[in-house]
């Protein structure tokens, strides 16, 4: 899922530095969903039911500072 590596690889090379550990974590646990789930949240429009996971995907997808 060629979508998901460059929004991935995006965060990492300009969020990551700056990354708070909190954000560190969530985004280290939402690595190790599904692709499935992974896709459907950062692409699919689908909510994420989790407060730490949902300020990280809301970080990846650029819909929050």
């Amino acid at each position: 899922m060629r979508e998901l590596d460059v929004l991935l690889q995006r965060f990492l090379d300009e969020d990551w530095p700056r990354a708070a550990p909190r954000e560190r974590e969530a985004f280290r646990r939402l690595l190790d969903l599904p692709d499935p789930d992974l896709f459907g949240y950062l692409l699919g429009g689908i909510e994420v039911p989790e407060p730490a996971l949902r300020h990280v995907v809301a970080r990846i997808r650029r819909t929050e500072p």
